[in-house]
């Protein structure tokens, strides 16, 4: 963590006071600030009275979100259409004290209290962008992620300093795929370096693990690694200190540990769910325990993209390469994560040395990636469509909690690779009924409110999603980009 004499908005005395005490209703107000005078200075006046005030006049706060419209005065695709306007930003260059990082392109932020670029979003958000035609805004996603890797070996999860102890799903693969798919193969082929390096920073250690280990993001199993989430910083999170040591004093567990998995968890994009938990609530979170189904099958697509880029680009040896470690990867996940009994794929206890009992929507995502086989797509299909489609679309899990990546709630990204994996795999009436009923929620709430939500209620009800660590988020980048992509995969 950078020194509190630069970033007094991250640690040190005004941190502590202004983040213990709740200062702002929500704990990432206060690392979002802007210094308006010298770091070192503001750290040397302050005195710990009147903290609201001092915050006020030492610093700018960060803008109010942009609100909604009059339904009735014009139509959802019109308003998403308009949204982006405010999401799309201008190239950042960090000024001093700034926690925001530099970008060199344009960018596109999910909106709400989410004001810089994040990671998985920013590829949901390309889809619907690319239905629009702004393939330069893709263009410019992608030299970002580029440069990111470039400075900090990887991808954060979120364009600030203190998202750089992590990443989040890796989809950089995907932009490459979008692009490539609108401006042709050699689009893509300066970005091979970069996707590579990325790769290498899910693999790092992959040589050292034994059977039995890990190693920040890999997990030894019998025949070779598979990969987990992880968080090389074992602290409180500063954008939600206040909530983390709260946790820490009811769970009784090693603060480290605990932390270290409740960082894990938010580079799965899944924080929180109970996915990650060990049968009971967020205290007993342990995600760098599980080998994540999702995470394998991304970088299953990711292996699978080097293989044919490589390819194209000429490059045999290293097309052989990756192709071999998507088939040995394919392959582990069939033992450890495959059930043959229930027809699904589960989270692997690595630990424990079995499967976790925990029914998620992540099983989609080796239909959307492409590494199920015929025979397992066959067996998610129905399990999707008999436990998880609901009124509004597919719930995330079958547990209800007070966690966001729970039932109720319905998520934009979740929804979109169910759809497109099921149609890759010939349940195209399937993925057309969820697809339609998860639009029809998105306009059945945008009519009554003027808005779209970061996440939904797809149970019934008013569709507005809860739960979780902060406020329901409007906006919102993902499900923009789902609204728009989704009609264009069938019409």
């Amino acid at each position: 963590m950078p020194s509190h004499a630069l970033y007094p908005q991250l640690d040190g005395p005004l941190f502590e006071m202004v983040q213990r005490d709740g200062v702002f209703p929500d704990s990432k107000t206060l690392v979002d600030c802007v210094p308006t005078t010298d770091p070192e200075e503001i750290t040397e006046r302050f005195d710990g009275k009147d903290i609201e005030r001092f915050v006020a006049e030492h610093f700018l706060l960060p803008e109010d979100p942009v609100t909604g419209v009059d339904p009735s005065t014009v139509s959802m695709e019109w308003y998403i259409d308009g949204l982006w306007e405010h999401l799309i930003r201008e190239p950042v260059e960090t000024r001093e004290g700034e926690t925001i990082l530099s970008l060199p392109y344009r960018s596109v932020v999910p909106g709400g209290r989410f004001r810089e670029c994040y990671y998985w979003d920013s590829y949901f958000a390309a889809e619907g962008l690319a239905v629009t035609g702004r393939l330069d805004l893709i263009d410019e996603l992608a030299a970002n992620f580029a440069s990111l890797i470039d400075r900090l070996g990887f991808i954060p999860n979120g364009g600030r300093i203190y998202y750089t102890s992590r990443s989040n799903p890796p989809l950089f693969h995907r932009i490459l795929d979008l692009l490539a798919s609108r401006r042709g193969p050699e689009a893509v082929f300066e970005y091979l370096p970069a996707l590579e390096r990325e790769y290498e920073f899910w693999m790092d250690g992959e040589d050292e693990t034994d059977a039995g280990e890990s190693h920040r993001r890999v997990v030894g199993l019998n025949e070779g690694v598979l990969n987990r989430y992880w968080d090389d910083d074992p602290r409180p999170r500063v954008e939600s200190y206040r909530e983390d040591l709260e946790l820490a004093e009811r769970a009784g567990r090693d603060s480290k540990e605990l932390y270290r998995d409740v960082r894990a968890a938010c580079e799965s994009g899944w924080d929180f769910s109970s996915r990650w938990f060990a049968g009971g609530g967020l205290a007993t979170i342990r995600t760098t325990d599980l080998v994540p189904i999702d995470l394998n099958a991304f970088l299953y697509g990711t292996e699978r993209s080097l293989a044919g880029w490589h390819e194209r680009a000429g490059n045999d040896k290293q097309a052989v390469k990756y192709r071999e470690r998507a088939a040995k990867r394919r392959a582990l996940v069939d033992r450890y994560c495959w059930s043959e009994s229930e027809k699904f794929y589960f989270d692997y206890g690595w630990i424990e040395g079995e499967q976790s009992d925990s029914w998620t929507l992540a099983a989609a995502v080796p239909l959307f990636t492409g590494m199920a086989s015929e025979e397992q797509a066959a067996g998610v299909a129905p399990a999707l469509e008999e436990r998880f489609l609901e009124q509004g679309g597919l719930v995330t899990t079958l547990t209800e909690s007070d966690e966001q990546w729970d039932l109720p709630n319905g998520w934009a990204p979740l929804q979109w690779m169910a759809v497109v994996g099921l149609a890759g795999y010939g349940y195209e009436e399937l993925a057309t009924e969820i697809g339609g009923r998860w639009l029809d929620l998105n306009r059945e709430v945008f009519d009554r409110t003027g808005q779209l939500l970061e996440k939904y209620d797809v149970t019934g009800g008013c569709g507005e999603g809860g739960g979780g660590e902060y406020s329901l988020q409007y906006g919102f980048g993902w499900t923009n980009g789902v609204a728009l992509a989704l009609p264009n995969l069938f019409y």
